[in-house]
């Protein structure tokens, strides 16, 4: 039997393997992706910049930083600004250095978060699953406490401090933190617990579990990504504020960003910028380090409980 004639030409894109692919559709496909990653490579460089400069600065001499060598790796790698900063470092009128105020920024910060995470979680408990009169008004009012700004709540603050005992004193500091802090626990824990079936809890009810058991038992092991939410939250806003610890601190419980600044404005003469850079470092440290180690539960946990149902 007769075959038919094979033919000579072959159309573009039947896939043979003997004749080459052609390069301009991929290459413009994949165009888009090259400038994003291009685009993002950029912003990447141009956003940790600064912590290049502080990094690189803070292990080298002042020498080299007053010769013109910011930008520059340190020729000679060295600690002593670190060290400088963490123990001999002159704040104010004497050399302590940071590590003083660093303890202070943790004994103020631990319990202040766990306190009103604390809190948090059970007023968030008692406005979803136990309902009575007022409940909306008392969460409305919680509310409104979290937009009130620092300022207008000084003097007040100032003059409760005062008949308390707590002025100028770090138990004074945790309760300003715990009373800001309230709020924004109770708004994250509340919206969390709305989505979270209440028949559980009835069920629990009917067995016989009364309150403090159904919220141990029942809610709280079941918290976690927005008790991590409300930690690093919490955490970032009491390790970073100022302005508390200016107006109601006094030498010896001033925190840790007070301290830095008064390292940066003591310095007299030449400025020594690789101790500053280093004070800089070790204040941003610790909220650093709580982003690198739960900031990937943040997004989750935020998104937990947004979706009812």
């Amino acid at each position: 039997m007769a075959t038919a004639p094979t033919s000579r030409f072959i159309t573009a894109g039947t896939g043979d393997p003997t004749q080459p692919r052609a390069k301009g559709p991929r290459l413009s496909a994949h165009l888009p992706r090259v400038i994003l990653y291009a685009l993002l490579t950029l912003f990447c460089i141009y956003y940790l910049l600064p912590l290049y400069v502080m990094v690189a600065n803070s292990l080298k001499p002042l020498s080299e930083i007053t010769a013109g060598g910011m930008m520059a790796l340190p020729d000679a790698w060295t600690l002593a600004p670190w060290q400088s900063a963490w123990s001999t470092a002159q704040i104010g009128v004497e050399a302590t250095g940071l590590r003083p105020y660093f303890i202070n920024s943790l004994v103020m910060v631990i319990p202040a978060v766990a306190i009103s995470t604390i809190l948090g979680a059970l007023n968030g408990y008692v406005l979803t699953k136990w309902h009575f009169r007022g409940a909306t008004l008392i969460f409305g009012l919680l509310l409104f406490g979290c937009f009130i700004p620092f300022q207008m709540v000084l003097i007040p603050m100032a003059r409760m401090l005062g008949l308390m005992g707590l002025s100028g004193t770090v138990p004074g500091l945790i309760f300003v933190h715990l009373v800001y802090g309230i709020g924004f626990s109770t708004l994250y824990f509340r919206n969390y617990y709305a989505a979270f079936p209440t028949e559980l809890v009835r069920a629990a009810q009917i067995d016989g579990a009364g309150f403090f058991r159904i919220f141990w038992r029942i809610l709280l092991p079941s918290s976690g990504p927005i008790a991590v939410v409300c930690i690093i939250w919490q955490f970032t806003n009491i390790w970073n504020d100022f302005l508390f610890g200016a107006s109601f601190a006094d030498f010896d419980s001033q925190p840790m960003t007070v301290a830095l600044n008064n390292l940066v404005n003591s310095s007299t003469g030449v400025k020594e910028y690789n101790v500053h850079f280093a004070g800089a470092l070790m204040a941003a440290a610790p909220t650093l380090l709580v982003y690198i180690v739960a900031g990937r539960f943040f997004v989750r946990g935020l998104m937990a409980g947004s979706v009812k149902g």
